[in-house]
């Protein structure tokens, strides 16, 4: 059996060489991993979040690892303002932005009767208005530059199938997701495509302290949820939005990808449960199947 390979890198060097590529939500996490392996397939990165001292050091942590510029710029992507600002600052240090990454995100767990209208706007500021923030400014920049563009958005699973206790952030991300497939339509003949991932089980501290806190992460074991028992490693994601940001995905546009090891389908179909069944008790309900006549 092959030793299976997914922390590797997955395009050839040099496959993002000549791109600019801006990754909000960039300093931590999964945009941090992304921002990485673009930077390692010879992208320039503009990394944005509302903490500049944590882009600083995610910066020259990553621009010593791959000797390719990484421009950290602090914004806050709920502001248009702030987002015009960031995209002045961009092209006066690159002279254009090939990709737009939205990925910024905010997200906690709640029963939906204990939010505030606050703690509602929130979420759907950062993920919701951030990301119409971002494209809107950058879109009309593009458009009006006659600059071919992609744009790659992050959602979840539960963008299209809803879920409790997040539904904020439910709500926000299936607006992402409409967006998306909008956009694909209105926008491709200015040459600007959008693809969405829609990542499963990708552990990272900030986002699993708030969504399992304390010792919930010990009550719950996640990965029996996923059909392939395990959780998501980063490059595995790394790997996939590389591939939708570069030219070989130039075909593909309008499209969510999942990943997730089959975790929402799992949950979907409605006698998955049956996985628990033993093997010997199979022989018993067979028999009993066969001995009902059907009508």
């Amino acid at each position: 059996m092959l030793e299976q390979n997914y922390n590797s890198s997955m395009l050839k060097e040099g496959s993002l060489t000549d791109k600019v590529i801006l990754i909000t939500g960039g300093g931590t996490g999964l945009g941090k991993a992304m921002g990485k392996y673009f930077s390692e397939l010879g992208a320039k990165l503009i990394i944005a979040s509302r903490k500049l001292d944590v882009l600083q050091k995610t910066a020259e942590e990553i621009s010593a690892a791959t000797k390719n510029e990484v421009f950290p710029a602090a914004c806050d992507v709920s502001d248009y303002k702030q987002v015009e600002e960031l995209l002045k600052a961009s092209m006066e240090r690159f002279g254009k932005i090939d990709v737009l990454v939205n990925n910024a995100a905010g997200n906690f767990i709640s029963p939906t009767e204990r939010l505030s209208n606050k703690a509602f706007d929130i979420i759907i500021n950062i993920v919701l208005k951030g990301t119409y923030n971002c494209i809107l400014a950058f879109g009309k920049h593009w458009i009006k530059n006659k600059q071919k563009a992609t744009v790659l958005n992050i959602v979840t699973t539960y963008a299209w199938t809803g879920s409790a206790f997040v539904v904020p952030s439910a709500a926000a991300k299936a607006g992402v997701l409409a967006i998306t497939r909008s956009l694909a339509v209105e926008w491709a003949k200015y040459g600007i495509r959008f693809n969405t991932i829609a990542p499963g089980l990708f552990p990272t501290k900030g986002a699993w302290e708030r969504l399992l806190p304390g010792d919930l992460q010990n009550k719950f074991n996640l990965k029996r949820k996923v059909p392939l028992q395990r959780v998501g490693e980063h490059q595995e994601l790394a790997n996939l939005a590389a591939y939708l940001v570069s030219d070989f995905s130039s075909f593909i546009n309008g499209e969510v990808v999942t990943i997730d090891g089959g975790e929402w389908l799992n949950g979907a179909g409605q006698f998955n449960i049956l996985q628990a069944v033993p093997q010997e008790q199979w022989d018993k309900i067979e028999k009993i199947v066969r001995s009902v006549k059907g009508s």
